[in-house]
């Protein structure tokens, strides 16, 4: 048969740039899809919105107090700038009338004040709300996310989109969103007074706009490239320190403390600079809008001043002390809300990058999920027959041609002379119920590999995986997984007490069995003589265990949950030899009356396996019990030789003969 070449798949992007892409101040689409966050309290949006709208209106009213106060009792001009409806409650008595509209401008202030109160706890509260709801969903979804997810995107990047940016959204609801609706809503109030005041001396006072445009758009530039700039730098910090901080023995066992140190200043010197280039930005354009406004502000006093002295119209248009007071402060406020508007931009666009990058997150479909038809399974608290059926899998991700060429190929060898790089070739066993079958082989042969698809972390690429019959993929996860038990080379503890972690959220597993668990793996003695015993709190990870305790609170959690299928994923390298004595006897307990599979190099564990599997390069190559494979003077008979001899306290004789290396091999 001619051999078939494939083309290679193209490697997945990098996402390495997400941190960089700002994306557009504001997407629709994305803007929907975040206000559905908002939907649940609708009320607390609506109320919220009433504030802004009644307190940008009582921010305008001081001005105009003041215009009738001088015109009306000040100057004694009459003003046709007062409506009849105010002029009705308005005393004609100067002393009086002055008063009134002092007490006005008050409640005005006060009103603005509470509502601002309002508005602020209202958002507050519910910006509070919508990221709990989004972290929460966030937390949820990663946990359905399959293990390979998690083999291509880095912790430290997934704990930014629950952390910073879950905190960008937080700050466009509290003060992006509604707070844009404040700036516009007041300069459209102050833009409006003025032109029915008078249009002439508000044309005069807008005539400024278009060089603050042209500032404010040079001001978002530099800002959108030096807000890119500070958020990747924080992202090589966050980085740099969690690396350098994990494996700080090893920096100061090899006297890298100083280089580290330089390689630290600079990535930090990155981060400076570009929060420099961030405040030079800032520094210019507050003070250039400053002096565009005053400019506007003087020029409104010249040509309103000379309208008051010589008693002239302005454009047909009575220019009075009143009015000239009012556009004096109403110009002061009309140029602040513009500046609030530059920085609600820069909300704007962190938060639009911010969510696409959430929703990306939320939109990634696990690979591995429950199917939608549930094979029944035998009764759980029996042990488990494990079945591979030619098993072939790679963690590469395969095109549609690769997967349907693979899935039909008609024999193994010209599936193993594509490109793809497999992991698993053609992996056929049994284990019994009941029975203990160990893994062996180099590093690398694919050991690991084979419970993973056990326990369905993975999906097979070709074949079939079965436990009592049953093929992995058709079973719920959640009742899979629950049939094993695991214990891993680095044990893993969490933050929490030595009771919890051995319970580890299994609240049908009683305190009684959680002792019984540890005493049956030789480790509750140790805990009972801590000082809060089995509720002594455990740091991050358990550091202020041995390596030894951990595996051993480790057997311990895995034994209190009874599994059906146990697991030991190299379980003992890690340990001393005195430790591993007393681990022997409690893995002889923890194996009696479970199927177990373990993974091991020391031949203290593996010996006495019912059956024993040699994998080299991908490919089960021999299986049989210890005597059997060492009688055959193959891969493990070599393996033997080179590693387990000096370990074996009874050496089975072996002939001396030359070794021989099979083609291969």
């Amino acid at each position: 048969m001619a051999k078939r070449t494939k083309e290679k798949p193209k490697p997945a992007a990098k996402s390495g740039g997400d941190e960089e892409v700002l994306g557009k101040a504001y997407d629709s689409r994305l803007m929907r899809r975040l206000l559905t966050y908002m939907r649940p309290y609708t009320g607390h949006a609506v109320l919220s919105f009433a504030a802004i709208l009644l307190k940008a209106a009582a921010d305008v009213a001081g001005p105009y107090l003041i215009l009738v106060a001088t015109d009306r009792y000040m100057t004694g001009r009459s003003t046709t700038f007062v409506p009849p409806f105010l002029q009705r409650h308005l005393s004609t008595v100067p002393l009086t009338g002055i008063t009134q509209c002092a007490l006005l401008y008050m409640c005005a202030l006060l009103m603005s004040y509470g509502l601002e109160f309002l508005q602020t706890y209202l958002m507050q509260w519910t910006g509070q709300r919508i990221m709990f709801d989004m972290r929460s969903q966030i937390f949820r979804h990663l946990q359905r996310m399959h293990v390979g997810f998690y083999d291509k995107n880095p912790v430290g990047r997934l704990v930014t989109r629950v952390t910073s940016d879950i905190d960008a959204l937080n700050e466009m609801f509290t003060s992006g969103v509604l707070a844009i609706f404040e700036d516009v809503f007041v300069l459209i109030f102050i833009v409006g007074i003025m032109l029915w005041m008078s249009w002439p001396l508000a044309l005069l006072t807008l005539s400024v706009l278009p060089l603050i445009m042209y500032a404010t758009r040079l001001f978002r530039i530099a800002v959108r490239a030096s807000y890119r700039r500070i958020r990747v730098a924080i992202a090589k910090i966050n980085a740099y320190t969690q690396e350098h901080v994990s494996g700080m023995s090893v920096v100061q066992l090899f006297n890298r403390e100083e280089r580290a140190y330089k390689d630290f200043q600079s990535i930090n010197a990155e981060h400076r600079d570009a929060f420099v280039d961030q405040v030079q930005a800032y520094s210019l354009y507050y003070p250039a809008v400053e002096l565009l406004s005053s400019i506007a502000i003087a020029t409104v006093i010249w040509k309103g001043g000379l309208g008051v002295l010589h008693g002239s119209t302005f454009f047909g248009r009575t220019v009075t002390v009143g009015v000239l007071l009012a556009f004096m402060q109403y110009a002061q406020r009309f140029f602040r809300p513009i500046m609030d508007l530059s920085e609600k931009y820069n909300i704007l666009q962190a938060a639009m990058a911010a969510s696409e990058r959430v929703f990306k997150l939320i939109d990634t479909e696990p690979e591995i999920v429950s199917p939608a038809t549930v094979t029944a399974t035998p009764d759980s608290g029996s042990p488990c027959a494990i079945e591979f059926r030619d098993v072939w899998f790679t963690y590469q991700t395969l095109n549609d041609d690769q997967r349907v060429w693979v899935e039909t190929a008609a024999d193994a060898e010209l599936a193993a002379s594509t490109d793809i790089e497999w992991i698993l070739r053609g992996v056929s066993f049994r284990v019994a119920r009941g029975e203990t079958a160990a893994i062996v082989g180099h590093t690398g042969a694919g050991k690991t590999t084979i419970t993973a698809l056990m326990m369905r972390f993975y999906d097979v690429t070709r074949g079939a995986v079965l436990i009592d019959g049953v093929d992995v993929r058709e079973v719920a996860l959640d009742t899979l997984r629950r049939r094993f038990g695991v214990v891993l080379q680095d044990a893993f503890l969490f933050t929490g007490t030595v009771r919890s972690n051995i319970r580890l959220g299994s609240e049908w597993i009683t305190d009684a069995e959680v002792e019984h668990a540890a005493d049956e793996v030789n480790i509750g003695d140790f805990i009972r003589t801590l000082p809060q015993g089995f509720d002594q709190p455990m740091q991050e990870r358990g550091a202020t265990l041995s390596t030894g305790q951990k595996q051993l609170i480790s057997f311990a959690r895995a034994l209190a949950h009874r599994p059906e299928i146990l697991i030991l994923d190299e379980a003992t390298s890690s340990v001393d030899t005195d430790t591993e004595l007393r681990v022997r006897l409690a893995l002889q307990r923890m194996i009696t009356g479970r199927t177990s599979v373990v993974i091991a190099h020391r031949l203290s564990t593996i010996q006495r396996a019912d059956t024993i599997l040699v994998m080299h390069k991908g490919q089960l190559r021999e299986s049989g019990t210890h005597n059997e494979l060492l009688v055959e003077r193959g891969l493990y008979w070599r393996l033997y030789r080179l590693q387990y001899k000096d370990q074996e306290d009874t050496v089975i004789p072996i002939p001396a003969e030359p070794l021989r290396l099979q083609p291969g091999d």
